[in-house]
Parts: C-alpha cells; structure tokens; sequence
C-alpha cells in the first residue's frame, strides 16, 4: 500500500483534482479572484453545487479565501484564489478527467482559435525520457515566471502517450 493510499488527506487531494469541474475552478482562480456566485455563473452551474466544489477545494488547500468584500446590494462575497498546489500534485488515472476538462474549456471556443498539434513519434526510452524532462522544464520555467501583468489567459495542453494504432512493419 502506498503512502497516499493510506493517508487521508492525500485521499481527499486525489479525489478534489478528480472532477472537470474542480479543475476549471482552478483555472478560473488561477490569475484572478472569483467567488461562488461568479463561478457557478461561469460554468453554468447551481451555486449550491458551487459551493459544494468549492468547499472540497478551499478543504485540500487548492483554494484559498481572500478576504470578504461587499458584492451588489452589499450581499457579503468571499473571493477564491487558486493556491497553485495542484501543479504537479500526484493524481492517478488523470488522463481521463484532464481530457475531459481540457473538452469542456474548449467547447465554445471557435476552431480557429483552439492551435493544436498532433505529431506520431518513435522513441528509444531514453529519448522519450529527454522528451518529457524538456517538456516539463519549459512548462516549469513559464509556471516560475509567473502571469504577466499585461498577458492574456491561455491554457495549455500537450499529452504524450503510447500510439495503441502504430503502421505495420515494412517487410
């Protein structure tokens, strides 16, 4: 048994980064404070279930509270900030739910504007290796770099997984 099998908490993060809705969350919460209400507005969800995601999220420390502030007609808000504490946060059988997210952000952006790029490769392991050590390193260098002051929200996305349909060998 592992040691996030057997620690609770480590069970409560795993399971708070297993939703597509928890995740957007994130990214909404990334750059910019947001409370439930704008939230549930955002993702077109009940605020009820908003603040049922977000609960689990300020519980696990990938949220945060800022401090209150007065919204319209001077109803108490309780602005969200993402902690940054899900990067790289161990999360078994995540490809699936990071698909799913990645398909719901980009729903109702036009065609045009989502860049992709879809490239077969054959790779020695350590080749494969190298690969995902510089992968990584660059999404760590702009993650450290932090938001630019100026820039616009972007996501990113780069999945690199086994081709199940390679061609047959050449005879």
């Amino acid at each position: 048994m592992s040691d996030s099998e057997s620690d609770p908490a480590a069970q409560a993060r795993i399971r708070a980064l297993s939703s597509a809705t928890r995740l957007r969350v994130l990214r909404l919460c990334a750059f910019e404070s947001r409370t439930n209400k704008e939230l549930a507005e955002l993702l077109g969800l009940n605020p009820g279930t908003m603040l049922h995601h977000v609960r689990t999220l300020v519980q696990t420390g990938f949220l945060v509270a800022e401090p209150e502030r007065s919204g319209a007609q001077g109803a108490r808000e309780v602005p969200y900030r993402a902690t940054g504490a899900s990067w790289r946060s161990p999360l078994p059988g995540a490809s699936a739910v990071l698909v799913e997210t990645f398909l719901q952000q980009i729903a109702g952006v036009p065609p045009d504007e989502v860049d992709t790029t879809w490239l077969g490769l054959k790779l020695s392991d350590e080749h494969k290796a190298e690969l995902e050590e510089r992968l990584f390193a660059l999404a760590q260098e702009f993650k450290e770099r932090g938001p630019d002051p100026d820039g616009s929200p972007y996501s990113l996305f780069i999945a690199l997984h086994p081709d199940l349909n390679p061609p047959a060998p050449r005879s």
